[in-house]
This record gives structure tokens, sequence and C-alpha cells, in this order.
């Protein structure tokens, strides 16, 4: 087992936590060690299909794992955030299309802007089940019109129990690509999201560790804010993967089941 003396954790959900509907058995003790040892911890995950609350909810009911909702931070509130940043804390009036499930949809409605296929301030792109080409048609139309194309996150792929499926940075492509534009990307691996769910834990990157399954959206998080990363093998990466990878994990475990708080 590995001894760790780190204030705080950031734990990815997919992959980590559960894959899809399919338990993680370690899952459950993992974060039962942290709530015993009164170890702070929060849940950055990638996936802006479900609210907070609708997480919380899913780890109760699904993987007996039980939190609060502000114990679970999205790209989905991260981008309503950075929104609200470049314009002095207030939607001022904004509008934005949005191709997303209702998780992203209502963190950007929450925080005050307002709908527009048309002619959209920001197109936001996240993962969506129901996508369709008249959507893709309406975000490629407003992004040659000008509007500031967003990317919730770059992950190619979701692991669930059927294995690993399209994730958000699959329909994210297909804008860039009809756009001949790059997004600007919120989730992991980038330091925006990250700054963000420190400022909101009020913790400091040297206490806290970044916990995940995927090498390059949850280790390359941590490694680019500068902070410790544990990388569990039971969802994306495999061992062949991170060999190949000049900046190594902090720590890697096979399971969360040896790790010691």
């Amino acid at each position: 087992m590995t001894d760790n003396k780190y204030a705080g954790y950031l734990i990815d959900l997919d992959g980590t936590m559960y894959r899809g509907k399919e338990r993680i058995p370690e899952a459950k003790a993992f974060i039962e060690q942290l709530q015993a040892k009164h170890l702070d911890f929060m849940f950055l995950t990638n996936n802006t299909t479900k609210s907070p609350e609708a997480v919380v909810q899913n780890l109760a009911d699904n993987h007996d794992i039980h939190a609060t909702a502000d114990q679970v931070y999205t790209p989905s509130l991260a981008t309503a955030r950075y929104l609200l940043n470049l314009n002095g804390g207030q939607a001022n009036g904004k509008t934005a299309y949005v191709i997303g499930e209702i998780g992203l949809k209502q963190a950007i409605l929450d925080a005050g802007f307002r709908t527009n296929e048309y002619d959209p301030d920001y197109v936001i792109v996240g993962l969506d089940y129901d996508v369709t080409y008249h959507k893709f048609e309406l975000a490629t139309l407003a992004i040659k019109r000008g509007a500031l194309f967003i990317g919730t996150n770059a992950d190619t792929n979701l692991p669930n129990e059927r294995g690993l499926v399209p994730g958000a940075g699959s329909v994210i492509a297909l804008v860039e690509r009809s756009t001949q534009r790059s997004a600007l990307y919120i989730g992991k691996p980038e330091t925006i999201i990250m700054d963000m769910a420190l400022e909101q834990f009020g913790l400091t990157k040297e206490q806290v560790v970044m916990v995940g399954d995927n090498y390059n959206t949850d280790i390359k998080a941590g490694l680019n804010s500068g902070m410790a990363t544990l990388l569990v093998y039971t969802g994306v990466s495999t061992p062949a993967d991170v060999a190949k990878e000049a900046d190594q994990p902090t720590h890697i475990i096979n399971s969360l089941a040896e790790w010691q708080a």
C-alpha cells in the first residue's frame, strides 16, 4: 500500500468511480476512507451531461457512494464561470448556442446567458447523446459568423459498461473540422477547470492530488497545474500507454484498494 498525506483529493468519475452502470468495487471503500479521516475531496469530472445534483444521486443510487452536490465540479460549471469572468461577473445580455445535455445547458442558463441559435456570442459544444446534423449546422454557421467557440472537454472516449464509447471531444472535433477552427477547451487537461476547482476547494495545488484513470485528461490536468497525480488502471489508460509518456504520474496503482490515505 501507498501511504500519503495529501489534504485534498480531486477525483475523476468515469473509469475511476464507476464504468457507466458498472460498479468499481474499490471506489466506495476509497471514498469512505477519505470521509473517515476527514480528508477533503471533490469529484472533478469531464462529464457535462448531468447536474451536480444528478451526479450525487447517481453515485448514491447506483454505486452506494455518498457525497453532496458541492463536492462535484464539472466543465459545465467551469464554462459558465469562465464566461461570467469574461463579462465582469455578469451575463450582460450575452447569448449562447449549446450542443449538449441538460447538465451543460442548465449551467449556462443558470448563469444568465440566453439561448440564441442564429448569431450567439458563444457556441458551446459538449457531449450530446442526441446530436444531429442540424445542430452541427447551426453551430458551424454561428461560429463562422463570429461566435466564440468553446469545447467543454477533449475526451475522445468515455469508459462505460460496454467499452470505450465516443466522448465530447469526438463531437467537438466535427465542429472543428467544419469550421477550420480550434475550440477553446475548458475541461481537463486544461488549467482553466483546475484553477476554478482549486478556488472552490479552498486548497492550494501543493495540498492536493488529482486521481483518475485517463492519462491524457486526468493526469495531464494535474501535471499542467503542477499538482501531484494518482493514476489508477480501471478505465481508459493502460500500462503500455503510460510507459510511453515522458512525464510520469506521481503515483500509479492498479486498484484504489492499493491506496492508503
